[in-house]
This record gives C-alpha cells, sequence and structure tokens, in this order.
C-alpha cells in the first residue's frame, strides 16, 4: 500500500530530514518503484555553473530514479542561509504556491512516489504569506515527521505531531534518527516515542558520520502500518 506523494517534516532543523527523505527515495526504489525528490524551498544555495544549488537538494536529486530537472526539484533555490522569509526577502524573490504546485505536477507525472522535502520544523514558515501546513494542503500531500533522537525529542515530536494534526494534515508515519552518538537510552526513549506518537513508525536511522542513503534504506519500511484513507 502507498500515496503517491507526501511531506517529510521535522522536529527542528539539523535533525536529518535530507538523510530520510533520501533513504526513503531508495527505500522506495527497492521495492521497484520510481521515485522523486523535491525541496521546493532551499536556502544556503551556492552559485555554480548551472545557477544556484543546494547541498540538500542535489542529494535528493541524486537520490531519485528517473533523475528530475533541479529547477523541478527546487524551484526557489535562496542564496543566503536563513529562514526562508528572510533569505527569500534578500534575494527579492516572493516565494508563491504556484510554481511550485506547477513543478510537482512536473514531477508526479515522472515517477510512481514523490518525496517532498520541508524547511527546518514544521512550523517554520516558507514566506510572510505561506506556511508548510498551506503547501501539504494545496498538494494534498500527507505528512511524515523525522524525528532527530537526542534529548528533548519526546517533546519536539509530541508537540511536532499535534501541531501537525490541528493544522488538519494526516501524518502517516516518522522515523527515528540518531544524531547524537552520546545520547543515553536512547532504546527506551524510542519504545516512549512509539508508545505515545498516534502514527507508526517506519524505522530508525543509525547514526552514521558521513551517512550512506542507500545503505540507511535497509532500516526503513514506508507504509508500515499507514492508515491511508
Amino acid at each position: 500500500m502507498s500515496v503517491p506523494a507526501f511531506y517529510v517534516t521535522g522536529t527542528d532543523t539539523g535533525i536529518g530530514k535530507t538523510v530520510a527523505s533520501t533513504a526513503l527515495l531508495h527505500a522506495l526504489r527497492a521495492r521497484g518503484q520510481t521515485a522523486v525528490g523535491m525541496k521546493p524551498v532551499a536556502s544556503g544555495c551556492e552559485r555554480s555553473a548551472d545557477g544556484w544549488r543546494n547541498e540538500d537538494a542535489l542529494a535528493l536529486q541524486a537520490a531519485s530514479l528517473p533523475r528530475p530537472d533541479y529547477a523541478d526539484l527546487n524551484p526557489y533555490a535562496l542564496p543566503l542561509p536563513l529562514a526562508p522569509e528572510l533569505a527569500a526577502a534578500d534575494a527579492g524573490v516572493c516565494v508563491e504556491l504556484g510554481p511550485i504546485a506547477a513543478a510537482f505536477a512536473r514531477l508526479r507525472a515522472q515517477a510512481d512516489v514523490v518525496v517532498v522535502e520541508g524547511v527546518g520544523g514544521w512550523a517554520a514558515p516558507l514566506s510572510a504569506t505561506l506556511e508548510q501546513a498551506d503547501l501539504a494542503r494545496a498538494l494534498a500531500l500527507p505528512v511524515v515527521l523525522v524525528v532527530g533522537l537526542r534529548l528533548g525529542c519526546l517533546n519536539h515530536a509530541r508537540l511536532s505531531a499535534a501541531a501537525i494534526a490541528a493544522d488538519g494534515l494526516r501524518c502517516i508515519g516518522w522515523i527515528g534518527n540518531e544524531i547524537d552518538p552520546a545520547m543515553e537510552r536512547i532504546d527506551a526513549n524510542m519504545g516512549m516515542l512509539q508508545e505515545r506518537l498516534p502514527m507508526p513508525c517506519w524505522g530508525r536511522l543509525p547514526y552514521r558520520p558521513q551517512p550512506d542513503p542507500a545503505v540507511l534504506a535497509a532500516s526503513l519500511h514506508p507504509w508500515q502500518g499507514a492508515q491511508m484513507a
């Protein structure tokens, strides 16, 4: 059982949304599905011969099959490594839903599944007038929550799940990502998360200083226990 696309968010910035998203792409491909990534808005881009490019968006492109055009994968590539609203203002850009929806439609026509990666945590806005919930709602995307496994993760995860539900979005799964190799009682924390989060766990990604998404894919089980109706 699967859905044609979903939105990956996290409990905070820097907790491994891209690692989880690229691993999900490989996991879906291992199931025989074509899968492409999307990073609608990315800040902290570097200029290249082909234009502004973002490291996370490039990782999604490399993990995708078929490989999408960068302009569709990352419609808004913003130079400064700031919150998207600030980075867009500095670049004189207005982040709008229309170009993102058009790019998403093109990606959707290319693959069985589109993995759309958000920015920061769930409540981080895309612009002064566009929330991540607005985008997920407009594209009819269920949500997958990446939980950065560190001290405080239970609070962050429960607040994020509650916020997603309050916005009227469906969270169909969560992924635990080990980001602190020194975290104590990590198994116990995973157990508490599984007991208290209302959606099923899609897997736990072990800590790796240089993560290989193709290897990490074996730790994920997309759609596990998900109710798609």
